[in-house]
C-alpha cells in the first residue's frame, strides 16, 4: 500500500484549490439562504391559512407530505452514494416551498390588479398553459442556478443538477399540494372530489413538477461538468426553461382539456415519465462509468484492487460489500465504515475527474490525501 503521505505515483496530486471562497462565506451564504426560505414559506403558510382556514390547511398537509415523502425518498436514493451537502437540500427544497410559491401567487396577483384596472378578466387556461409554466419553472430553475453560482464545489454534472431540482420542486409541489387539498377541502370537504384530486395529484402526478424543473437541473449540469463559468450557467438556465415550461404547459393542458384525466396521463405522460427515469438512470450509470475509471487510475497505482474498484463502482458490487460488512463482527460499525468507504471513493474519483477535465480550481474538493486517509482508515475498520 502507498504511504498515505506521499500523492499515488503517477498521478498529478490533487490539492486543495485557492479560487474558491472560504469556508466561513460558504456557511454564511447557506445561512442566509435557509433563512430566506424559512421566512418565505412562513409567509405563504400564513396566506393559506388565512385563505383557506387553519384545519383544513393541516389536513391538507398530512395529505400532501405523503408524495412529498415518496419524492424524497426517491432522491435520496438517487444521490446516495455522493450525497449532495444537507444545508445545500434544505436551502433547495425551502426555497421550492416558499421563495418559488410566493414569487407565483405574487406574479398571479400582479396580473389580476392589472387585468382588473384595465377592465378585462383573467383567461384560466391561459394562466394554466403560459403563465403558470413559465413562471413557476422560472422561479424553481432560478434556485437551481443560484446553487450553481454558489455551491460550486458540490455541482459536478447532471446528476447533482436533477438532485438539486427535484429537491425544489418536491418543495414547490409540497406547498401546492396544500393549496389544492385545503381549496377542496374548504368548498366540499372530505369527499369525493378530495379523493379525486389526491388521487391525481398524490398518487399519479407526485413526481410532475420533478419532471419539468429536472429538464432545467439538467441542462445546468451539463454547464458545470464542462467547467463553464456564471454566464453559461445563466445560458444553461434559459435553455433548460424551454423543455421544463413545455412539459408544464403540455400537463396543465391536458388536465384543462383531456375528457379522462386518468387516460391522458396513462398515454402521455406515463410514457414521458418513464423517458425521464431512462435519462436519469443512463446518466447515473455515465457517472459511475467516470467513478471507475478514475479509480482505475489508483488501482494502477497501488491504492486499490481491481476488485475494489469494481465494488466501489458497480450498484452489483456494492451491494455485495455491503451484505459482506454485514456478516462480518460488529455488523453496524463495519456497514457503517462501508458506506463511508464507497462515498469517499466515489467523492475521490469526481476530485480526480475534475483534475483531468481541466476543473481542478472550481471550487474547494477536499484534498487528495484527506480522501486517502479516510479510505484508509475505514480500510483498517473493515479489516480489523
Amino acid at each position: 500500500m502507498t504511504d498515505i503521505r506521499q500523492a499515488p505515483t503517477g498521478l498529478a496530486p490533487i490539492g486543495p484549490e485557492t479560487h474558491a471562497p472560504g469556508h466561513a462565506a460558504r456557511a454564511v451564504a447557506a445561512a442566509l439562504g435557509i433563512a430566506l426560505g424559512v421566512v418565505a414559506v412562513a409567509a405563504v403558510l400564513l396566506y393559506l391559512v388565512s385563505a383557506l382556514g387553519g384545519l383544513g390547511v393541516v389536513i391538507a398537509a398530512v395529505a400532501a407530505l405523503i408524495p412529498f415523502v415518496l419524492v424524497l425518498l426517491t432522491i435520496r436514493w438517487i444521490d446516495r452514494w455522493e450525497p449532495e451537502p444537507r444545508p445545500a437540500l434544505v436551502f433547495a427544497v425551502l426555497w421550492g416551498a416558499g421563495v418559488a410559491v410566493a414569487v407565483a401567487l405574487l406574479f398571479d396577483l400582479g396580473v389580476q390588479v392589472v387585468l382588473a384596472v384595465a377592465g378585462g378578466r383573467p383567461d384560466d387556461f391561459a394562466q394554466a398553459v403560459v403563465q403558470a409554466p413559465i413562471v413557476e419553472e422560472a422561479a424553481k430553475g432560478f434556485g437551481v442556478l443560484l446553487l450553481f453560482w454558489v455551491n460550486r464545489r458540490h455541482f459536478d454534472g447532471p446528476v447533482d443538477g436533477i438532485v438539486y431540482a427535484a429537491s425544489i420542486a418536491a418543495g414547490f409541489a409540497f406547498t401546492e399540494n396544500i393549496l389544492y387539498f385545503g381549496r377542496v377541502i374548504a368548498e366540499n370537504g372530505l369527499g369525493a372530489e378530495f379523493v379525486f384530486t389526491f388521487v391525481v395529484r398524490g398518487i399519479f402526478s407526485p413526481f410532475a413538477h420533478v419532471l419539468f424543473t429536472s429538464c432545467t437541473g439538467f441542462a445546468i449540469g451539463r454547464i458545470a461538468e464542462r467547467g463553464g463559468g456564471a454566464a453559461a450557467g445563466f445560458g444553461a438556465y434559459v435553455l433548460g426553461l424551454i423543455p421544463a415550461a413545455f412539459l408544464h404547459a403540455l400537463w396543465n393542458g391536458g388536465l384543462s382539456l383531456a375528457g379522462n384525466v386518468i387516460e391522458y396521463y396513462l398515454l402521455v405522460e406515463f410514457p414521458i415519465f418513464l423517458g425521464a427515469v431512462a435519462v436519469v438512470l443512463t446518466v447515473r450509470a455515465r457517472e459511475r462509468a467516470v467513478t471507475r475509471a478514475r479509480l482505475g487510475e489508483y488501482a494502477a497505482a497501488g491504492w486499490f484492487t481491481p476488485q475494489e474498484v469494481a465494488l466501489i463502482s458497480t450498484p452489483g458490487g456494492r451491494r455485495q460489500a455491503l451484505r459482506w460488512a454485514q456478516a462480518q463482527p460488529d455488523p453496524r460499525r463495519k456497514r457503517e465504515a462501508m458506506i463511508r468507504l464507497v462515498r469517499d471513493a466515489t467523492r475521490l474519483g469526481h476530485a480526480r475527474q475534475r483534475l483531468v477535465k481541466g476543473r481542478a480550481t472550481i471550487g474547494r474538493t477536499p484534498d487528495e490525501q484527506e480522501l486517502l486517509a479516510r479510505i484508509t482508515a475505514d480500510r483498517a475498520v473493515l479489516t480489523s
